[in-house]
């Protein structure tokens, strides 16, 4: 008689154990899944239904109003370009400085490694807070520069541990000592060794970088004018008017109804519009994403 293989961690067959491990992973997708899903469809549905419990899995009255509410504004291609613009210089920016931070502190030969180590830890707890550093963004003459939307934080300390611990344990340290005594300078070491090597990494720091980018609204309030805003500031600013509409329709016969219900609309439709760009790049570089970090893991 044939006896079915038993899990020695849980005394599950292991037909059994996948069962469960996918009931778990789809119990999992549809916690994390549902409400940009639920989301979607209320922004094309309409709000009283919405509110009304009507959009549990389907549009209920389909309706593109929100849309053409956030579109007809000419900001919005404005704030599109902007966000792009910023996204793609800050993510360039920061991955090369998190390499040119995480690579050097990776060598156990390199003097005061672990003050500098201390240091930028320190900065993930400690800062001299908004005040400060807006004055020194005046002083230096960054503000309405595209330099002020990254320079300030240009290195993100927890990534570039991220990537120190891959250089440290995902690139063999005999490699680039072969090659050093082929003659090659460090220089010639990073660009021709380390980074080919890296870009699973690579890939990591540039999804979490353009995902900080492309959601930062606040450092653009702060430090940009009004032409110079990125996509969540505008579709924020269009909110905040319509919002503000809708309240002051309060004082007139009929009117706040409809116009609370086109700020609910706008409101859903935002969210879409500001995150469709990020859904769309991430199936293509999740492999990476993947690998890049497990292997930047910390490892025992």
């Amino acid at each position: 008689m044939i006896k079915t293989k038993k899990n020695k961690l849980g005394g599950l067959s292991d037909k059994a154990s996948d069962m469960v491990l996918v009931a778990l992973s789809v119990l999992i997708l549809i916690i994390v899944a549902y409400p940009l899903y639920y989301i979607l469809i209320a922004s094309v549905s309409n709000p009283y239904d919405v509110y009304a419990g009507k959009t549990f899995l389907l549009p209920s009255q389909f309706t593109l109003e929100g849309y053409k509410a956030v579109f007809v504004d000419d900001s919005i291609l404005m704030g599109y370009w902007n966000s792009i613009k910023y996204t793609v210089v800050g993510t360039i920016f920061s991955v090369a400085m998190i390499y040119v931070t995480a690579y050097p502190l990776s060598n156990p030969d390199l003097p005061g490694r672990k003050f500098f180590n201390i240091f930028f830890v320190i900065t993930m707890y400690f800062g001299g807070g908004l005040i400060p550093t807006y004055l020194i963004v005046k002083d230096t003459g960054l503000m309405n520069t595209i330099w002020a939307m990254f320079l300030p934080g240009g290195v993100a300390v927890s990534n570039m541990i991220i990537a120190r611990n891959f250089f440290e344990t995902g690139i063999p340290k005999e490699l680039k000592e072969a090659a050093e005594i082929d003659g090659a300078s460090k220089l010639r070491v990073f660009f021709s060794i380390i980074i080919p090597l890296s870009k699973p990494i690579m890939a990591v720091m540039v999804v979490f970088s353009m995902v900080a980018y492309w959601n930062d609204w606040f450092t653009a309030l702060i430090y940009m004018s009004s032409d110079q805003a990125p996509l969540p500031l505008v579709l924020r600013n269009i909110l905040i008017k319509s919002s503000t509409s809708a309240s002051q329709a309060s004082m007139i016969s009929g009117g706040y109804a409809e116009l609370n219900k086109m700020t609910e609309m706008i409101k859903f439709a935002s969210i879409i519009v500001a995150a469709a760009p990020m859904l769309v790049i991430y199936p293509f570089v999740q492999k990476y994403f993947e690998q890049g970090f497990m292997a930047g893991a910390v490892k025992g």
